[in-house]
C-alpha cells in the first residue's frame, strides 16, 4: 500500500517523515504541496479522513491565515479549497496519507501506524520475547 504525503519544502517536519518512510521502505509517493495543488478530489479525501475536520489540516499559526483574518467555518468546502488553491501554506505539513489511514504533522510514535500490521506484530513479538528472557 502507497501512502502520500503531502509537503512543503520548507517544513522540517516534512524531512522528517521522509525520512523515516525511507527508513522504514514503506513506499510513497510525495506531493509538495507549494508547487502541486491539490486537486479538489485530493482535498475532499483528506477531510474525509480526518476526525477533527478543517481544525485538524488548517495552520492557524500560519502567516497566510493570520493575514486573511478569515472564520474557516463560514467557508464552504468549495471556498476553503479555492482558498487553499491561492494560499497552500494554510495547511499544515506533512499530511501522510493511504486508503485506511491520516496523519497530520510528524509525530514519531504515530507515524508507525504506517508499518504494516505483519511488521508491527513480529516488532512486538521479537520485543516481548527479549523482554523475557532479561
Amino acid at each position: 500500500m502507497t501512502v502520500t504525503i503531502y509537503t512543503q519544502a520548507s517544513c522540517s517536519s516534512s524531512r522528517k517523515a521522509i525520512k523515516w518512510l525511507k527508513e522504514n521502505n514503506i513506499e510513497y509517493t510525495e506531493k509538495r504541496i507549494t508547487s502541486q495543488l491539490l486537486s479538489l478530489a485530493e482535498f475532499k479525501e483528506i477531510l474525509s479522513m480526518t476526525e477533527d475536520g478543517t481544525d485538524e489540516i488548517i495552520a492557524t499559526n500560519s502567516n497566510d491565515f493570520k493575514n486573511l483574518q478569515i472564520d474557516i467555518d463560514q467557508l464552504s468546502i468549495q471556498e476553503l479549497y479555492t482558498l487553499i488553491q491561492q494560499y497552500p501554506r494554510m495547511l499544515r505539513s506533512p499530511i501522510l496519507i493511504d486508503s485506511k489511514r491520516i496523519q497530520v504533522g510528524y509525530n514519531e510514535m504515530d507515524i508507525r501506524r504506517f508499518i504494516p500490521r505483519k511488521v508491527r506484530a513480529f516488532e512486538l513479538n521479537a520485543m516481548q520475547k527479549l523482554a523475557m528472557d532479561v
